[in-house]
């Protein structure tokens, strides 16, 4: 286990961008289970604080603080404070020759960043990768929040656009009620198959395509023919 300590300040100043006021999430798919709808919830309510708000939920969660990473509000409203990350990876990812620094593992690397609360998710998953010099395409990860709730876990992977101190805000301090972790994005099965392979899966797959389609002619063909020789018995002349 190995924990660091950066700040999108420090090792990705271009990541700080205007972040907007509000945003709208599309609705789940289907009706959502219990606990996955207080998630739901949670995620359309949180973004909507005044100045006020803000304010006073900054103030309540720094005396709730214990490790003395504490929350920065600024006179514009802005404000800085810290999240960590659990690095949840199957496999060491891609990464450039320094000596000086280890590319996360799957033993489960925490990582504290120092962020503002106008730095979306893509933003972090950036900061993560460029720290620990991973070269691959930041597309291939997501960054996922892990809640508990009546002593269940939710994993819930965020969009590229929420703002993991907000949610760090809203949720308070304590990392037991809310987490970070960042995965590679689930490929499934078919990761196991190389791209010859794959290729000649499709082939297969126009072939049967073509054979069903060519079965269903040949059905609707011969309903056709005996609804024709019916008609034609309906209207011999008597």
């Amino acid at each position: 286990m190995s924990s660091g300590y950066s700040s999108l300040e420090e090792d990705a100043e271009d990541f700080f961008f205007t972040a907007r006021t509000s945003f709208f999430r599309r609705a789940p798919q289907g009706k959502p289970r219990a606990g996955q709808q207080d998630v739901e919830k949670e995620k359309e309510t949180h973004n909507y604080l005044s100045t006020e708000e803000i304010k006073e939920k900054v103030h309540k969660y720094n005396l709730a603080v214990t490790d003395k990473l504490k929350m920065t509000l600024n006179s514009n409203g802005i404000y800085t404070g810290f999240i960590k990350v659990q690095m949840e990876l199957c496999k060491p990812p891609q990464t450039s020759p320094n000596p000086g620094k280890l590319a996360p593992g799957s033993n489960g690397c925490m990582n504290t960043l120092h962020i503002s609360s106008t730095n979306t998710v893509g933003e972090v998953i950036e900061a993560l990768l460029k720290k620990f010099l991973v070269t691959e395409s930041p597309a291939k990860f997501a960054l996922y929040k892990r809640c508990h709730r009546e002593d269940q876990v939710y994993a819930c992977k965020l969009s590229d656009r929420e703002h993991p101190l907000h949610l760090r805000l809203v949720a308070g301090p304590r990392t037991d009620t809310l987490s970070f972790v960042l995965r590679e994005h689930d490929i499934g099965e078919w990761e196991a198959f190389s791209l010859p392979e794959l290729q000649n899966f499709l082939r297969i797959l126009d072939k049967e395509e073509d054979e069903q389609l060519q079965n269903l002619r040949k059905r609707y063909a011969a309903y056709r023919n005996k609804l024709e020789e019916a008609l034609g018995e309906v209207w011999k002349p008597g």
